[in-house]
């Protein structure tokens, strides 16, 4: 039996909506990007989504928007995709990692206490698998450190400190202390892409909290010019009688979403709740036959404060040395079952080692990727082959950890 990691679930209704599109004549950003904005700000609980066309240009464009750059630092986590820490080069500021805390994936506020320095203008802490982390702590955080942030400019002083930006690529809709993924953070960025929960293909968002004082509709307006070189009218308004004259306010990027990308998203948007819960299923049957086994520790995605968006299952091989890890997924393989590693910790990467980062300084975030492995989950496995993967997966887990013996009663 087959099993492919992470295809797209892409019914009727996305085809219609697509072909929909295709026979408006309206393909660009349009009137369908427009109403996928207003839906998905309905769906996050927040009063503005601006859609980019991916999570990487929508953390780049948020930096450039606050004027972060040469000089400045920003920190964010070791253990991530390339991503969060790429965009901060991309503005030319210094990217300053912090490893995560024990045991777990996500980034140790303790760390990134002590790397604040009065350059420190954001911090980007990524929700992995779906699971949101503590960003509330995190512009606590923020706020013991307001005497020691210089801001340099009029945006950095209307929030007058460290700017938390959430890489919420994998949670829309996860929850967390009643907040939503999106509400807990200065900003926060998703990512739409063919492998997430919810796709528009490529494609991803920004949205931001009313606290940071922000007026809405500027902040959405400064969004627009920065995606479409600075221009001041985009080719929906332009459409209105006769109505052709633009400016170039400035020379901008290109980031905007297509109307063919929203009209997936419309789509997905409608069925969300339902895929949302079809994981959830999944996750929790993966969860009851893989905590049997005392050496597999998965990553918690639900408890009695906290929902996750359930978009990776990722689980942990106590014990097992990188060579065991890589043999499980070898074995995978050969039994047709297309398992991942989410992820290799960035001071591992060649590009991060060529900017001075030792995977040496990140030892819980090594210890986290030494023994994980990613399993299929998505909407489109049935049960029968959620059973099928669990079999073969423990199974195949036993056999390497007897071959290596591994004795997971001293783990």
């Amino acid at each position: 039996m087959k099993i492919n990691f992470s295809p797209p679930d892409i019914s009727q209704l996305e085809i219609d909506e697509v072909v929909d599109t295709l026979r408006s004549g309206w393909i660009t950003t349009g009137p369908k990007t427009k109403r996928l904005e207003q839906e998905l700000a309905q769906f996050v609980g927040t009063s503005r989504v601006v859609c980019m066309n991916s999570a990487t240009i929508a953390m780049e464009m948020v930096l450039r928007f606050l004027g972060i750059g040469p000089g400045d630092e920003v920190i964010t986590s070791a253990y991530t995709y390339s991503a969060s820490a790429s965009v901060i080069h991309h503005v030319g500021a210094k990217i300053v990692m912090a490893d995560t805390a024990k045991d777990t994936f996500f980034i140790d506020p303790e760390d990134v206490r002590r790397k604040i320095t009065n350059r420190t203008k954001a911090i980007i802490p990524v929700n992995l698998g779906g699971v949101m982390t503590d960003n509330s702590a995190l512009i606590e955080l923020c706020e013991e450190y307001r005497s020691v942030f210089t801001a340099a400019n009029d945006r950095q002083k209307q929030l007058g400190r460290i700017v938390v930006l959430a890489d919420a690529a994998h949670s829309l809709g996860a929850v967390r202390n009643g907040l939503r993924s999106g509400q807990d953070a200065d900003f926060s960025c998703y990512s739409f892409h063919a492998v997430k929960n919810f796709t528009t293909a490529e494609g991803g968002a920004i949205t931001w909290r009313q606290e940071g004082g922000w007026n809405d509709e500027e902040v959405y307006r400064e969004f627009m010019l920065l995606a479409l070189h600075g221009q001041n009218r985009d080719a929906l308004a332009k459409t209105k009688g006769g109505d052709w004259e633009y400016d170039i306010i400035y020379p901008g990027y290109k980031g905007n979403m297509t109307d063919i990308m929203a009209s997936l998203g419309l789509a997905q948007l409608k069925r969300y709740p339902e895929l949302l819960e079809r994981r959830a299923q999944m996750i929790h049957r993966y969860d009851e036959r893989l905590t049997q086994l005392p050496y597999l520790r998965p990553l918690k995605h639900y408890d009695d404060t906290s929902r996750s968006s359930g978009h990776l299952y990722l689980v942990n091989l106590l014990g097992f040395p990188v060579e065991a890890r890589n043999e499980v997924i070898e074995r995978m393989s050969e039994r047709d079952i297309a398992v991942n590693v989410h992820y290799k910790p960035l001071p591992m990467m060649t590009a991060y080692k060529n900017l001075g980062f030792d995977i040496a300084d990140y030892p819980n975030a090594y210890h986290m990727y030494e023994n994980e492995v990613t399993l299929p989950l998505h909407t489109l496995l049935t049960d029968e082959q959620v059973e099928y993967l669990l079999d073969q997966f423990i199974e195949v887990c036993e056999l390497v950890r007897k071959e290596h013996r591994i004795d997971y009663e001293t783990i």
